[in-house]
């Protein structure tokens, strides 16, 4: 992976080898850092193939219920490959060889969506009528078995409870106290508002670590 970084500077991370852990993994961080670290000019990708079959069930359930699932179907071999809680309905989509399929599909049980394939893709592209809103819409990432947050608004689960999108009208403060309590952390992913304090607050440690940095410090 190479990347450009604030300084104008091109750094090149690890190789393009099967297995090669040389260097820092950067693609990781890249990832998940909405583009605050760099720009990806240069990226390995391992290419994977199609599933031999998949299938996505549905099941009417609670939020409870859901994540109490999601959390006791993680520690199992079943083949999930995606999940997603909305609206008191609860998706697992299976992936793999047919055998394995059918075998989790007995074991989970619900009923097979239709047109699954474009339900998928309008929540990896934020096409979902959920994500069509005025509203603040939050990016709160928590440890899968936390509990719903007590905070208003509109959810959407995702990655089995470790993702929520939250739609609300609360104040920043308020939407973020709550994941702080459970470890995790809230950011602004679009507003059509003010787009201060977008990103979650560090914790004080972290802070004051950062601000002995010699390269934190002027002057040095």
């Amino acid at each position: 992976t190479t990347v450009l970084n604030g300084k104008a500077e091109i750094l090149s991370f690890g190789g393009e080898v099967i297995k090669n852990v040389a260097g820092y993994d950067i693609s990781r961080l890249m990832t998940g850092a909405l583009g605050t670290l760099g720009v990806i000019l240069e990226a390995s990708l391992k290419v994977v193939p199609m599933p031999e079959a998949e299938i996505t069930l549905m099941q009417q359930t609670s939020i409870d219920a859901a994540l109490l699932k999601l959390h006791q179907w993680s520690q199992l071999p079943l083949p999930i490959s995606a999940s997603c809680f909305y609206q008191d309905k609860l998706y697992i989509r299976l992936s793999g060889t047919e055998k394995a399929i059918d075998n989790a599909q007995q074991s989970i049980g619900g009923e097979i969506l239709k047109q699954a394939h474009n339900f998928w893709q309008s929540i990896t592209e934020q096409t979902h009528p959920f994500f069509h809103s005025t509203q603040a819409l939050w990016r709160i990432s928590l440890a899968s078995n936390t509990p719903a947050l007590p905070l208003e608004g509109d959810y959407l689960y995702e990655w089995g409870g470790a993702l929520r999108w939250l739609k609300s009208d609360l104040d920043l403060q308020s939407i973020r106290s709550e994941p702080n309590l459970s470890g995790g952390h809230a950011t602004l992913f679009r507003s059509l508002g003010e787009r201060n304090d977008i990103f979650h607050p560090l914790p004080t440690p972290l802070l004051n670590r950062r601000a002995m940095l010699p390269h934190e410090i002027p002057g040095l």
